[in-house]
């Protein structure tokens, strides 16, 4: 069961963000995104979706491959530095528009809540990330005609407007870049800015080293952007990052990864063993395992007071050989939301010193691998979360009943969060066993209550006696006075913090869980099955002849309707005969505008297996489901075969 659409992320044709004086507003996409290292990632996935959406309302042509990879690198280097200076909720909002007077363009905003302040270093010491003026938007200025910066009271807004045109070509590009720098923020007068400054609208030219620009800075940046935007493994982070460096920038690199419960302040035993060695790479690998056993005898350890700038540490020679005798190696602290999580660092034979330039560079692909690793990092604990909770929430087996052949398929869609769709097959006294399979609206934690919710209370009721339309008639109770409390807890809670009460009009939270219940008594020649189904996909009877039928009627989702009075259907299944429950991953699996079920595509499909048994059937569905797209499944799969032996 889909999400339902939240205030947080709408798509509209007539947002209310103001357009460039003299544009005419074509669509708009916005979202808010937490301001945190999962952020970058987030935008690049809902810029996409916006332009894919586009593509169907602009002018053929507006939306090109270029726009695409161009909004796409844009849009992760604006919501990286909002993410690297203010770490609050971040305001993305993305729009096309046809200018009269000037070209059209691709309009970015990224906003985030940071406290107005000077963009000058006024010396005052501030949490971990230094800000960084115009360095880390190079990118963002050569590949935009325009961008800025506007400070509101509480808000600041970074935009940048790429051309539909594909004004400039790649050639173009690399010179622009060599030949653009962008220039901090010259305060007209001392003090915090003016509520509505417009900042660096048309960058100014400067002088920088045209060769190390043009050699491909900007394009290197990019790939750093693509290759580390998503990466759901720290490890996997770390060697993208050697790749990344050795041979372009440096002759070798190291990254070394803090504990993740200690972090840099670590208790003393973490202090002892030190933060681990996750990567090192060399230009030459025969360097590598040498190189890598004398930096674990002298990690870096650099000193409280270091934020991201660059460090000096000793020159590992006894490791690089005669070639390798001198040099440069810096060492860069990696810290995503305050929390320092590693350190990187490079290393080049035969120089005194690294080049400004390339230690600008370094630094800004530092922040970036932090926020990866960070990503990766939260990932992994939501990850390790979501499998404690899967395995609460599901069985942990299922019952063997007397007289059926039972076999299960369950596929969840998002590995890393806990799934919608859940089942149960259990015994419930007297000779009775029971199954259930159901799916609650959404994903993630709010899934994982309603079915920690109503898994315990389905076993409860069946074993206190009740029979199948008063399992459903109270734990449909439980669900609205579930949602009902939730609500009311929630408005507490924002009365006591002093915000406003928003006025509900839909009642209470909604809670609902599309199910199928039915309970199984054995007799001698069959099984005599009682069951129900609440706003879910009917089951389908197989019979030995191929003859398919649904065996319940259609009635209203659970957690919905007040005093609704749920019924029954009873039959017997007698041997060869076949029961089939799915949940809705099976019959709305998509291909292209067509379903599964399109056409009573589930019945043909199953009235192919007769002759099989429980589990061959079960396979068969799973494989013609899977078939059905030329893309993976987008939904949470679970289907339940009970077969009467």
């Amino acid at each position: 069961m889909g999400a339902v659409p939240t205030q947080r992320e709408t798509m509209s044709r007539a947002p209310d963000a103001p357009a460039h004086e003299g544009a005419e507003l074509w669509t708009s996409a916005r979202t808010t995104l937490p301001g945190g290292p999962l952020a970058p990632g987030a935008a690049r996935r809902f810029m996409r979706a916006a332009l894919t959406d586009w593509e169907g309302l602009a002018e053929p042509g507006t939306v090109t491959e270029r726009l695409s990879d161009d909004a796409l690198v844009v849009v992760s280097e604006l919501v990286t530095n909002a993410v690297v200076h203010a770490g609050t909720d971040v305001e993305l909002v993305c729009r096309l528009e046809d200018a009269r007077d000037d070209p059209a363009g691709l309009v970015v905003e990224v906003s985030d809540r940071h406290p107005s302040r000077v963009v000058r270093d006024d010396g005052t010491e501030r949490p971990y990330g230094i800000p960084e003026y115009g360095r880390g938007l190079r990118l963002v200025s050569t590949l935009a005609t325009a961008w800025g910066i506007t400070y509101r009271t509480g808000a600041k807004t970074v935009w940048a407007r790429l051309p539909l045109d594909g004004t400039l070509d790649a050639e173009e590009e690399m010179e622009a870049y060599a030949g653009e720098s962008v220039p901090e923020w010259e305060p007209g007068t001392a003090g915090l800015p003016a509520p509505e400054l417009l900042v660096c609208a048309d960058p100014g030219r400067g002088s920088p080293d045209r060769d190390w620009r043009g050699r491909g800075a900007l394009s290197f940046l990019a790939e750093a952007s693509d290759l580390l935007a998503g990466q759901l493994d720290e490890d996997l982070v770390a060697a993208l990052t050697g790749q990344l460096l050795v041979p372009r920038l440096a002759d070798w690199c190291a990254v070394w990864l803090e504990d993740e419960a200690t972090g840099w302040r670590g208790s003393e035993s973490a202090v002892a063993s030190g933060p681990r060695l996750a990567r090192v790479w060399h230009g030459s690998e025969n360097r590598i395992e040498e190189l890598r056993r004398a930096l674990e005898k002298d990690p870096p350890r650099l000193p409280e007071s270091v934020r991201s700038r660059a460090v000096p540490v000793p020159w590992p020679a006894e490791a690089l050989g005669p070639r390798g005798a001198a040099g440069a190696a810096l060492a860069y602290r990696l810290i995503a939301g305050g929390r320092p999580l590693g350190t990187l660092v490079i290393g080049r034979a035969g120089l005194p010193r690294f080049p400004d330039e390339i230690t600008g560079l370094v630094e800004d692909l530092s922040r970036r691998v932090a926020l990866a690793i960070g990503a990766a990092r939260q990932y992994a604990r939501q990850a390790t979360i979501s499998r404690v909770l899967q395995r609460g929430l599901l069985p942990g087996a299922v019952a063997e009943i007397p007289g059926v052949r039972s076999a299960l398929v369950y596929e969840p869609c998002d590995k890393g969060g806990p799934s919608g769709d859940f089942y149960d097959l259990f015994p419930a006294g007297n000779g009775r066993w029971c199954f259930a399979i159901g799916d609650v609206q959404g994903k993630g934690p709010e899934a994982a209550v309603v079915i920690g919710l109503a898994r315990p209370w389905l076993r409860l009721l069946a074993r206190e006696g009740y029979d199948v339309p008063d399992v459903l008639d109270r734990l449909n109770q439980l669900l609205l006075d579930d949602a009902t409390e939730a609500s009311d807890a929630a408005a507490r809670a924002l009365v006591a913090a002093g915000a406003p009460v928003p006025v509900v009009d839909d009642g209470p939270q909604a809670r609902f869980l599309s199910l199928l219940y039915g309970e199984l008594v054995p007799f001698d020649g069959g099984v005599r099955c009682t069951l129900a189904a609440a706003g879910h996909p009917l089951p389908l009877l197989l019979g030995p002849d191929g003859d398919v039928r649904a065996v319940a009627q259609p009635q209203t989702l659970l957690g919905v309707v007040e005093d609704v009075t749920y019924t029954c259907e009873t039959f017997e299944l007698h041997p060869a005969d076949t029961l089939l429950c799915v949940t809705d991953g099976v019959t709305e699996r998509r291909s292209g505008s067509c379903q599964f079920d399109d056409g009573d595509g589930l019945a043909a499909a199953l009235a192919g297996c007769a002759g099989l048994t429980a589990q061959l059937i079960a396979e068969r569905m799973r494989r013609l489901v899977h078939d059905f797209g030329g893309n993976p499944p987008e939904d949470d799969l679970a289907l339940l075969v009970l077969q009467a032996e």
